[in-house]
């Protein structure tokens, strides 16, 4: 951990004082908060599904993950309302800095026909999301006690006010963009 805030503080803080000019030190954009999500509609039938996917979250994130219920019914899903559908957890300080350099430096490379993420992510306030199709990638996860693949939604908040401030943040901690 200390080695990515390190990064941030010698090496990315001065590059985006150079390149956007700020007048304040406090205005320059740092990594708020990392939330991973995953959604499994297929738990309404199986909820030995959520079970697993909450205990893969835990690996994953190394803090325990809270149960998404769903706020409305819906018939044609047959889902009721307070049903579980998905899981979630909020990164923060040390944790969040532990994942964000496992998400760089080990988790996106094990991608298959890896080429860089998508700068198309970002929200228009300079937050980013990021879908990972497998669960697989992080070193964390035991290939062979895995009953099904899912996927997890990683949004990482900034306190960039563009997408170019983001961008520039990301990129300058690391995050592989594709050209």
């Amino acid at each position: 951990m200390a080695q990515l805030k390190k990064i941030y503080e010698d090496e990315t803080v001065p590059a985006l004082q150079d390149s956007f000019q700020y007048a304040n030190r406090m205005q320059i954009p740092k990594i708020g908060k990392i939330v991973l999500n995953m959604g499994l509609g297929e738990a309404i039938n199986d909820n030995k599904i959520m079970e697993e996917a909450v205990q893969e979250l835990e690996i994953i994130s190394g803090q325990k993950p809270i149960i998404t219920r769903a706020k409305k019914s819906i018939a044609a899903f047959k889902l009721r309302g307070g049903m579980p559908v998905g899981c979630t957890v909020t990164l923060r300080r040390e944790r969040m800095y532990d994942f964000y350099s496992k998400l760089v430096n080990i988790a996106l490379p094990r991608v298959r026909d890896f080429r860089g993420v998508s700068p198309k992510g970002f929200d228009g306030r300079g937050n980013y999301t990021l879908g990972i199709k497998e669960q697989i990638i992080f070193p964390e996860i035991d290939y062979d006690k895995v009953n099904r693949i899912k996927g997890l939604n990683v949004t990482i908040v900034t306190s960039a006010k563009t997408d170019k401030e983001g961008f520039t943040l990301l990129q300058l901690m690391g995050m592989p963009f594709r050209n």
